[in-house]
């Protein structure tokens, strides 16, 4: 039986009913704590930061990944105890309605003002919020609804997906990512926390690299059938490397050009050209996060149907 596809798509369902429950007990909440015990800059000598930052992204991912692990490891005939359990844990892995939830706070922070909107963003982001104009409050909303198309839904899924057809553990491939995502976005920046947390940037972009690159792929599908595909590739091959890293410029300037809006952080980069305002674009983002989310959760359902669930057996 595909145990996989089954497990996926109620996490999915689920995720989507419910969402990410804010909850200082919530496991990826928890992780957040455990990353906060050790991750302290200025704590170790300056030489051991970096061996420092290995040992406790490894202990992380362990501590993290076990639970799911153990339940993998509940044998199938307890099915209707293994199932459900493990719908709900890889529900907290990916949080496709969070990423909407997020940017409809902060535009309904900005119909308050333009104040009470900058500090609903500055949850989302790590920039200084205090000086940025509406639209800018707006960007900082998109931009990170963007990149976390990847982080947050492509990546958890695909190695769900990875880890469940070569090892039948797929909720520990997710576990795994989420834990690597989580630290990173924790300690991965060029501040005092360059050293510590330079393990856990670099692994997050080797996690990423082909899930972003699947993205990019899935969201020039989607823009095709739009007919802007030539816009989303036009921006992609100007400012698709203007944002940070390996992987975060590719959803962001596909879905800049494809949407006809533009990304700005003042500073340090723009990202595609002001065809529309981001007040009137939003709606084409949050369109794209989902239909990017149905279409790549149905190819894997199809895979996983198709090679654990036999399905070539039922042809004639």
């Amino acid at each position: 039986m595909a145990f996989g596809a089954v497990i996926l798509f109620f996490a999915l369902v689920l995720d989507r009913l419910i969402g990410d429950p804010r909850s200082r007990w919530h496991p990826v909440a928890l992780l957040g704590t455990v990353i906060g015990w050790w991750g302290k800059t200025n704590y170790y000598p300056k030489r051991l930061e970096r061996l420092t930052g290995i040992a406790g992204w490894l202990l992380t991912v362990a501590v993290f990944t076990l639970p799911f692990l153990l339940i993998c490891l509940i044998p199938t005939r307890y099915w209707f105890i293994q199932i459900p359990l493990a719908v709900v844990v890889l529900s907290f892995c990916f949080a496709s309605r969070s990423l909407e939830e997020h940017v409809t706070d902060v535009e309904a922070a900005l119909a308050r003002g333009e104040s009470e909107g900058r500090a609903a963003v500055q949850m989302l982001v790590s920039r200084d919020a205090g000086k940025l104009s509406f639209e800018q409050v707006r960007s900082a909303a998109y931009e990170s609804a963007s990149e976390n198309l990847v982080d947050s839904i492509v990546a958890p899924i695909f190695w769900f997906a990875v880890f469940e057809l070569l090892f039948g553990m797929g909720i520990a491939g997710a576990a795994l990512f989420r834990a690597a995502n989580t630290m990173d976005a924790m300690l991965g920046y060029k501040d005092d926390r360059i050293r510590i947390g330079w393990f856990a940037a670099r692994m997050d972009d080797v996690l990423a690299w082909i899930p972003a690159r699947i993205t990019g792929g899935l969201l020039l599908i989607l823009f095709a059938c739009r007919g802007r595909a030539g816009r989303a590739v036009a921006v992609f091959r100007a400012d698709g490397k203007k944002r940070p890293g390996f992987n975060g410029g590719i959803p962001m300037s596909l879905i800049a050009g494809g949407c006809g809006v533009m990304f700005d952080k003042p500073g340090v980069y723009t990202i595609g050209s002001p065809e529309q305002t981001l007040e009137k674009g939003g709606h084409c983002i949050i369109r794209t996060l989902r239909e990017t989310t149905i279409l790549f959760s149905a190819l894997l359902l199809l895979l996983l149907l198709i090679i654990q669930g036999d399905v070539f057996l039922l042809l004639p």
